[in-house]
Parts: C-alpha cells; structure tokens; sequence
C-alpha cells in the first residue's frame, strides 16, 4: 500500500509540474504576442518617407504663393495647349494662389496680351502619405462635397520661401511632368 501511495504522489507532482510548464508557457506565448502586436503598431506609425527624401506636410502649403516660373520634365512646351482647363500654361506665370488651413482657397490668374484675368475659387488638400496637393474647381453655389472632378499633382518640395508642384501628364508611353514652381508672396 506504502508503494501505491508513493506511487500516486509521485504521479500528482510530475502532473502539478506539467500544469505549471504549460501556464508558463501560455504567458510567454502571450507576452511574445503583445510584443510584436506593439512593434506592428509602432512601425505602421512611423513616418514613411525615405533617407534623404523630404516629406511635404500640409502645413508646408498653407500661405499665399506666386507661381513664378513653369518648366516641362519629359514634354516639350509645346504639346502642353492648356493648364487645370483654363488657357494656355504661360497665363499661369504670375498667379497668386491663396491657400488657407480650412482647405479653402484661390488662383488669381493676372491677365495680358492674350490671357483674361480671373480669379477662380477652389478648395484644396495635401495628402502627407501620398505627397500629393489636390485641389476642385468650385463655381458659385457649389459646395466641395458635391465636386467630383479635380486635379491631384506630386508636391515635389517645399520651405518657407518656395514651393515645388508637378502636374504629371501622359505623354508617349510614359509620365511626364508641367512643374509649377512657386514662390512666398510678400506679405
């Protein structure tokens, strides 16, 4: 009877030492999991772009601007017959464009020998991951919500005192570029 006994106690302590092995190995199994659970988290936040590459974010855009100069990546300027819909691109050397944080705004277009003058309204977004300016046409009485159409350009760069836009259009088989490049209005 004495070896019976011995016999089951020791039975209940390798099974008591298996319970625990297994408990222990749950926890390790879950604290391993919400390690990498945070770490996925931690890398979906963090900022997307490359080494060397500068990242535009909206705030870079928000401001007064005069578009100075135009020049074409990959397309003659003479393909380019139009600009956003309006007249040719040249009309487009000396707008201001007035971009507010609401993502209200403005092109002023300022007129000459074969360009009308004009002011046309349009509500804009800059999309950081995408690095992208977008922007509708708004006529009166239209709200931005009901605009379906729109133009969306690369922001290529931006400081205080400049801002780069490309217009990508197809030209060939490829991509080429209508590069907008401003400057900061005087204030």
């Amino acid at each position: 009877m004495l070896k019976v006994k011995i016999i089951l106690l020791k039975f209940w302590q390798d099974l008591c030492i298996r319970e625990e092995k297994q408990i222990d190995m749950k926890r390790i199994f879950l604290i391993a999991a919400i390690l990498c659970s945070s770490l996925m988290v931690l890398q979906s936040c963090s900022p997307k772009g490359g080494a060397g590459q500068t990242v535009v974010k909206r705030g870079d855009v928000t401001g007064n601007w005069v578009l100075n100069d135009i020049t074409y990546e990959g397309i003659p300027q003479s393909s380019v017959k139009t600009l956003f819909g309006e007249s040719s691109a040249s009309c487009f050397v000396g707008s201001t464009w007035r971009l507010t944080n609401s993502g209200n705004g403005s092109y002023s277009l300022p007129g000459g020998a074969a360009c009308a003058a004009k002011t046309q309204t349009i509500y804009w977004s800059a999309s950081v991951p995408d690095q992208t300016f977008q922007f509708k046409k708004l006529y009166e009485g239209d709200k931005a919500k009901n605009v379906t159409e729109g133009y969306r350009l690369v922001l290529s760069s931006s400081t205080k005192e400049s801002l780069v836009i490309k217009s990508p259009v197809e030209y060939g088989n490829s991509t080429a570029y209508i590069v907008l490049n401003f400057t900061a209005a005087a204030k």
